[in-house]
């Protein structure tokens, strides 16, 4: 018996040797830049931008096969941080931009069909079939891929009131597209 835990144990530390021996040798290396984009992009998921979330839209501004304007949740702002990192001129938002929201829904109404749930990108809905579901505010991105899946309508969105907690420092486009003209 202990014959057998010995060799069960040198065949995992050995195995354990030869994947970490992998994990270094053929490492892929990612491209820095991507990951900049990345950092600066919202991470709602949410597709509006027309990608699939917010890594392939990264990847695809480092190709130069996006523009930096597509983005609603990142907003103007999002367009100007991105326009620095890049050496860009900032172009305007190519959508509507709107301000932060979250979703919520009418439990009188919701019938738990968990559609919604399937929708959701960053799973801030929980709940169970045939049960009634509800919002986790916190992690609600405000993307709205929910509203066109519930069939009941319950869903709607409400604008995230502005507080201590959810306030930001807004960055400064209109002086930076200021300075770029004196500059010019």
């Amino acid at each position: 018996m202990l014959a057998a835990i010995a060799i069960m144990a040198l065949i995992a530390v050995f195995l354990g040797a030869v994947l970490g021996y992998a994990s270094i040798r053929f490492k892929v290396e990612g491209d820095p830049l991507v990951d900049k984009i990345d950092a600066l992009l919202p991470q709602t998921q949410c597709g509006q931008c027309g990608y699939p979330g917010c890594r392939p839209y990264a990847e695809a501004i480092a190709k130069g096969e996006a523009d930096i304007n597509l983005c609603p949740p990142g907003g103007e702002e999002g367009v100007a941080k991105l326009a620095d990192l890049l050496g860009r001129e900032a172009k305007p938002l190519d959508a509507e931009e709107r301000p932060p929201q979250v979703a919520r829904i009418d439990e009188n109404i919701c019938i738990g069909c968990t559609l919604c749930i399937q929708a959701c990108p960053v799973d801030a809905i929980v709940g169970a079939a045939k049960q009634m579901h509800t919002v986790v505010a916190s992690v609600c991105t405000g993307c709205e891929l929910c509203l066109p899946s519930c069939p009941v309508e319950c869903i709607s969105m409400q604008p995230i009131p502005e507080s201590i907690d959810t306030w930001k420092w807004k960055y400064p486009v209109v002086q930076l597209q200021e300075a770029t003209r004196k500059a010019a």
